[in-house]
């Protein structure tokens, strides 16, 4: 297929330019001509030089009016071409590029970008972009694309090469949607809307490509989750007899907060019907999920049925079976655990028992979907912190058992908006309410140049018998990024402010036993002080850490900033979260600001997609989902409602899309491991 061909073969490319163009994840025809523009600009408007203005970069049509002159100086040699267009006269100035004076004869015409300055007096363009006037434009008179580039690699050269795969291989790109279904929803066509995303011949005709590629993106994200959301409701599921919770809920050091009674009452409805209950629990640090997760897993091991809760971690799976064994102390309800790191007699032990049934809960991480992990009877799957695992993930542990029920609860709080998108396969219950007594984690933003005084009072803290996290950006130091490092911070730590305390460090570059030995030994009070990056973002449960810094919070997103703050404050200790920032942007001050005013993670999720959008606040890709190139979730949320409409009703006539085989096949392409027994059963 051409479009697989590789991107060297591509006229203007080669060996050397298909390098740099591999570094942004152009290693095909078809990944470069799906690599659209991040912005444009219009040098459609071509002046005569008296109306050009000085200071502004604009597009004119000039003559070269005479030879071109070279100036040296000791540290540089100055080109200037002179030009004229019967109103007026500029010289185009280049600086150590003496090789371009060969380029012009006079009289020559060409159309001309760049940003006019009054200097040495006399009005000139520096570094001009410019065109002959009877050539095909690229760079002038045209709506230019901008796009995202790497080292070495020029606008100039990218847009010559764009044009060059355009010309010769869009004719090979196929239309997934029909004639009629184009005509009817107002959509260009395929071939039409890549020229025209690239090389627009108007501003209306680049709103219509852009609106193609959006209504494109969504349709199928749309589809695939309509398909799956469909696939779970057809199927027959278990459906479990009502349990008397009372006692169990009797044996709860605490009573349940309002919201987890009605988020329960959603679970029990589900796993009382028939429906296959596929089901996302949110809910903000601390707001109780395992309490509610527990309540359901006693329904389903009262029926009869095994099962099965998977966390990404084995730290994390460790911390759910002590939990859950403290939970169900008073009952009959046996837990096993079930991680990377037991012993071969103990997991050959540990799988026997799960074969055989004597566990009616397994807790454990990706180890649970193993081939050689066999349930007597799973009925009931929880997946904890959902965006840490692929869909493939959750699918394969479901399969371990007879359509079971499948609960999966998330910490990180997502607006429902967006929330419909990345689990449209899924309903969603939230839990928005804290159990009572928690203390608020006192939250301060502070400039770096009183770093010192968070380190001293972290110190006081630790005396106190109380354990701290410092949180950095990056592992190491880097000369590309002004940021502190984990390392450097470590040492500084070391070395100075707490030369008196037990400090560890913990980054992603580490092996997952030295993370595991590491986070075990802060868990059980050896470390005081842990140096770390995101890595300790998700579920670790530490009640005795009450401080937690964050160098160049300005780095962090904010809902990100809050699950690290969800780190502190999970015991009767007041607890503080110290923002430091380096930056003295307004944008960062307004940012960081809103965690000091309120812990709301929904308020301060859907505050992080204003300031920054969707992109950044949530990575599709973890989800199991392609990342838009085009569409904007929020933005473009009246597309996204007319998608939402079209897919339901194309769907209704086409319930497997035997009359749309290009579109089917595409969703397959995109999204195989979801669909793939979907589509084609």
């Amino acid at each position: 297929m051409p479009l697989n061909l590789d991107i060297q073969y591509v006229k203007g490319v080669g060996p050397k330019r298909a390098k740099l163009l591999k570094k942004l994840g152009i290693n095909t025809v078809e990944d470069l001509l799906f690599y659209f523009p991040k912005d444009y600009e219009n040098r459609s408007d071509i002046l005569k030089i008296e109306d050009l203005k000085v200071g502004e970069k604009q597009t004119f049509r000039g003559y070269i009016a005479g030879s071109p002159r070279e100036i040296k100086t000791s540290k540089v040699i100055i080109t200037k071409v002179p030009v004229k267009d019967g109103t007026g006269a500029v010289e185009l100035v280049w600086y150590n590029q003496p090789y371009i004076k060969n380029n012009f004869k006079i009289g020559e015409e060409y159309i001309i970008n760049g940003k006019l300055q009054f200097k040495y007096g006399q009005l000139i363009v520096e570094n001009p972009v410019l065109e002959k006037s009877e050539d095909f434009k690229l760079n002038t008179g045209r709506i230019v694309p901008i796009y995202g580039l790497t080292e070495g690699l020029t606008q100039n050269a990218i847009r010559k090469i764009m044009f060059n795969a355009l010309h010769d291989y869009v004719q090979e790109v196929e239309e997934f949607f029909d004639e009629e279904f184009l005509s009817e929803k107002g959509l260009m066509d395929i071939k039409n809307a890549l020229i025209n995303i690239n090389f627009p011949q108007n501003e209306a005709y680049l709103e219509q490509a852009k609106y193609r590629f959006k209504y494109q993106e969504l349709f199928l994200l749309q589809m695939a989750l309509f398909l799956m959301k469909r696939s779970v409701k057809g199927k027959k599921g278990i459906k479990f007899e009502r349990v008397e919770l009372k006692p169990f809920l009797m044996g709860l050091p605490f009573k349940l907060t309002s919201a987890q009674i009605k988020v329960l009452k959603e679970i029990i409805a589900d796993m009382n019907s028939h429906k296959v209950m596929n089901r996302l629990v949110q809910g903000d640090v601390g707001s109780g999920k395992t309490v509610v997760a527990a309540c359901s897993m006693y329904i389903a091991a009262k029926n009869g049925y095994q099962v099965a809760m998977m966390a990404p971690t084995e730290i994390l799976a460790k911390q759910h079976y002590h939990t859950l064994k403290e939970l169900f102390r008073n009952t009959d309800i046996k837990i096993g655990l079930l991680s990377g790191s037991i012993s071969p007699s103990n997991k050959k032990e540990v799988l026997e028992k799960i074969k055989n049934g004597d566990y009616d809960i397994v807790v454990g991480t990706h180890a649970l979907i193993e081939d050689n992990v066999i349930f007597n009877n799973l009925g009931f799957c929880i997946t904890d912190e959902q965006h840490r695992f692929g869909v493939r993930q959750r699918a394969l542990l479901t399969q371990k058992g007879e359509n079971p029920d499948v609960l999966v609860m998330t910490a990180t709080p997502i607006p429902r908006t967006l929330a419909l998108i990345l689990y449209g396969d899924l309903d969603i219950s939230i839990i928005d309410q804290l159990p009572p007594g928690r203390k608020k984690v006192k939250t301060y933003v502070i400039s770096s140049s009183v770093r010192k005084k968070a380190y001293e009072f972290a110190m006081k803290e630790v005396k106190k018998g109380r354990q701290v996290y410092v949180v950095c950006p990056l592992i190491e130091e880097s000369d590309k990024i002004n940021a502190m490092s984990a390392e450097i911070v470590y040492r500084e730590i070391y070395e100075d402010a707490f030369k008196e305390a037990k400090v560890g460090l913990l980054h992603g570059k580490m092996t997952d036993s030295d993370k595991e030995k590491v986070m075990e030994e802060f868990v059980n009070g050896k470390i005081d002080i842990l140096v770390s990056t995101t890595v300790i973002e998700v579920g670790v449960n530490v009640p005795n850490a009450t401080v937690m810094i964050v160098e160049n919070a300005e780095r962090f997103g904010l809902a990100q900033l809050h699950q690290l703050r969800g780190r502190v404050g999970r015991s009767e200790f007041q607890s503080y979260c110290i923002l430091i920032s380096y930056s003295n942007s307004d944008i960062a001050k307004k940012r960081l600001g809103v965690l000091a005013q309120t812990s709301d993670g929904f308020k301060i999720a859907e505050k992080d997609l204003e300031i920054r959008g969707p992109g950044e606040f949530l990575g599709l890709r973890q989800h199991g989902l392609p990342e838009f190139k085009i569409a904007n979730i929020f933005e473009d949320i009246d597309i996204l409602k007319t998608v939402q409409k079209d897919v339901e009703e194309l769907l209704e006539k086409d319930p497997k899309l035997e009359n749309h085989p290009k579109l089917k096949s595409i969703l397959l392409n995109q999204f195989y491991q979801k669909l793939e027994g979907i589509i084609l059963n």
